[in-house]
């Protein structure tokens, strides 16, 4: 079996993209990612429902993601030029936007449908399948003075808004809306929406008369967001309100009469971030929203995170029958698929355990789960058998997504529950295969969010580390979501506080088990993770070395560079720098500011064009440590954004990994004499 070197495991890989359940149940077309000659390439498979042998019906040098099927037998897709090391995508480069194609279930000659300037993606074919819904930007660049030309930039951007960016995207210069085609030759998509916002989620109703989308329509979104629901009829005409809550509102779906729009949202003015998700309902003609599922204190989402599961199909509300709905939990560190009906009756569809889903959906009375399951890549099940009072049963529908795993030693995957001030906190302890109860070098990994929570999925880092010999400890302390709310809220306005805590008593209890050598531990961690552990080496001196990685170091200045800055911090009662109090409570929660103490040998690992955790911090951090002449590296990655480690160039992926074990290696697993 291969020791799982880095670039034998991000070659090797094979991702489950997104994936989608025919009108009939009778197939499922999943896009599966993998690396050819240092280049991603995702390709469309389709795979019967009642068994047999996937089948690849897209191929070539692209990206082919988000497959439709429809009433009429044709996939519908959106196929990007597959990155060879290009920069990334400008207004200069005509010809790489995504762009819709269809193909036929059977296979055959894609055909390209659109052609729009900029692109266009998230097909959803109407009922009958004589359209497509399809989501595109439009409409004049929002920040130009002078114009564009070949060769040429700009003059200058002004900007009159604060959502003038996010981090995948970079500048927002237009705004992306709901477009529908017809499925002739010749057609074109035809605009139905228009306005200072975007469009996202649209869904059909049964009839394909109109559709539901979702929209944050309030000026400078990303200082007080609030998405609502609006409909359109398919032939155009005016937007009408469909739904709104003191919170957000987003992720329609029609029932398959037509009666009942299902919709998440939360129902909370300026909701704290790990404010549960709820799954909401109302009659499509109008009323008031009705909460189904406000006995139950986890959110409706897929919080529970590993980076082995990467589908992008998300966590529903679908509809399994008119008066039921599917939708995915998170719960105790994984995320479990539940049917709600409208009268409010919540059950879980299939029992716990060590399930990460990812993706619901459901036709023909039959319902397909995207997952990964106890340590192993996300596949696609079916879920069969359900009844009134019986759980589903899992059948594996794909062998891909987690096939490339037999190369490599599998981590053992332990749960611990570790006793805190609030009560017990689960732990995740990943070992090398076949590793014996004696000390060994330890990692404790942080995740981010910070309301995401580990889970049994699996991660790259932790099937890396492991075949190195080294112990994995993955704390979900207090802040983390799938908990309840409050084990979340534990954390408001306590960064650096009772996470710490936290973590410190998790190393404490492996340690007095045996598992662990004090004398060989080391931290790393991303985003909120990468804050966390850049936290711990300015607080404690208890760590060999330490990695953060696309973290925040000053929370003042992240207030504003990060694109999301000034709502998140007042949700997490971080503070603000709108008066000195909420400056300075920003700054306490700083790594910045314990520089001084910091003399654990600390590698700063940060994406260039990373807009959540931008650049600026962590590079102000490498220079305080530069200029005390303590043991640091900044490595950064061109290009690259905030979860370069799950999508980032395979080159770099192997580069970061590679970087991770050789710090770890030269501070932590030796003791010195």
């Amino acid at each position: 079996m291969a020791v799982p070197s880095a670039r034998a495991l991000v070659n090797a890989q094979v991702a489950i993209e997104s994936f989608d359940l025919s009108p009939d149940g009778a197939w499922v077309v999943y896009a599966a990612r993998t690396v050819s000659r240092g280049a991603y390439r995702s390709h469309l498979w389709a795979v019967p429902w009642d068994g047999g042998r996937a089948r690849r019906i897209t191929s070539g040098a692209v990206r082919d993601s988000v497959p439709s099927i429809g009433a009429n037998g044709l996939v519908a897709f959106v196929r990007t030029p597959a990155d060879a090391g290009r920069p990334a995508t400008t207004s200069a480069s005509p010809g790489r936007e995504p762009q819709v194609f269809v193909v036929a279930l059977t296979g055959g000659e894609p055909r390209q449908l659109t052609h729009l300037p900029h692109g266009a993606g998230s097909p959803r074919w109407s009922p009958d399948a004589t359209r497509l819904a399809l989501l595109a930007q439009a409409g004049p660049h929002r920040f130009a003075v002078g114009t564009e030309r070949a060769g040429r930039s700009i003059t200058a951007r002004r900007l009159t808004r604060t959502d003038f960016r996010d981090d995948e995207s970079g500048h927002l210069t237009r705004r992306t809306h709901l477009w529908v085609m017809k499925l002739r030759q010749g057609a074109r998509p035809v605009q139905l929406t228009q306005g200072d916002f975007d469009v996202t989620e649209p869904a059909w109703a049964p009839d394909g008369e109109w559709l539901a989308f979702s929209a944050d329509m309030g000026p400078d979104a990303n200082i007080a967001p609030r998405e609502t629901l609006h409909r359109v009829a398919a032939s155009g005409g005016e937007m009408a309100p469909l739904a709104s809550l003191r919170g957000d509102a987003h992720h329609p779906a029609v029932s398959p009469d037509g009666r009942w729009v299902a919709f998440l949202g939360t129902d909370v003015e300026d909701p704290p971030q790990h404010a549960p998700k709820r799954l909401w309902v109302m009659p499509a003609a109008g009323g008031t929203p009705r909460c189904l599922t406000r006995s139950l204190d986890r959110s409706i989402s897929c919080d529970a995170w590993a980076d082995l599961v990467m589908a992008e199909d998300g966590e529903g509300p679908i509809w399994l029958s008119d008066g039921e709905i599917g939708v995915i939990v998170a719960t105790e560190g994984r995320n479990v698929p539940y049917r709600v009906s409208i009268a409010g009756e919540v059950r879980q569809l299939l029992a716990p355990g060590r399930v990460v889903g990812a993706g619901l959906r459901a036709a023909g009375e039959r319902v397909a789960l995207s997952a990964g399951v106890d340590r192993h890549a996300a596949e696609i099940y079916a879920l069969e058998g359900a009844g009134k009072r019986v759980t589903a049963r899992r059948r594996a529908l794909t062998t891909a997504g987690s096939g490339w795993q037999r190369r490599f030693p599998l981590p053992r995957w332990d749960e611990l529950s570790v006793a805190t001030p609030r009560g017990p906190m689960q732990v995740w302890i990943a070992s090398p295969a076949g590793a014996s109860t004696r000390p060994m070098p330890t990692i404790l990994h942080l995740h981010g969010g910070p309301e995401a929570a580990w889970g049994p999925g699996g991660t790259m880092d932790a099937t890396h580390l492991a075949g190195h010999g080294y112990r994995v400890l993955m704390p979900n302390h207090r802040g983390s979501g799938t908990f309840g709310s409050p084990w979340a809220a534990a954390l408001r306005g306590q960064w650096g506080r009772v996470d710490t805590d936290d973590v410190h008593a998790a190393l404490d209890e492996v340690v007095a088990r045996g598992l662990t050598d004090p004398d060989r531990i080391g931290v790393m961690g991303l985003s909120y993770g990468g804050f966390l552990a850049q936290w711990l080496v300015g607080v404690s001196d208890r760590f060999r070395a330490a990695v953060g990685e696309n973290g925040v170091t000053n929370q003042v200045s992240a207030w504003a560079n990060s694109y999301f800055g000034v709502h998140y911090s007042r949700r997490w009662r971080l503070g603000d720098p709108l008066s000195r109090a909420g400056m300075l409570r920003l700054w306490s929660a700083s790594p910045l500011s314990n520089v001084a103490r910091i003399q654990t040998p600390l590698l700063l690992l940060q994406a260039e064009d990373d807009e959540v955790c931008s650049a600026s911090d962590n590079e102000q951090l490498f220079v305080a440590l530069r200029a005390l002449g303590r043991a640091t590296e900044l490595i950064l990655y061109p290009e690259e954004h905030h979860e370069m480690k799950n999508h980032g160039r395979p080159d770099r992926r192997i580069d970061r990994m590679q970087r991770i074990l050789a710090w770890f290696d030269r501070w932590v697993r030796e003791v010195p004499a």
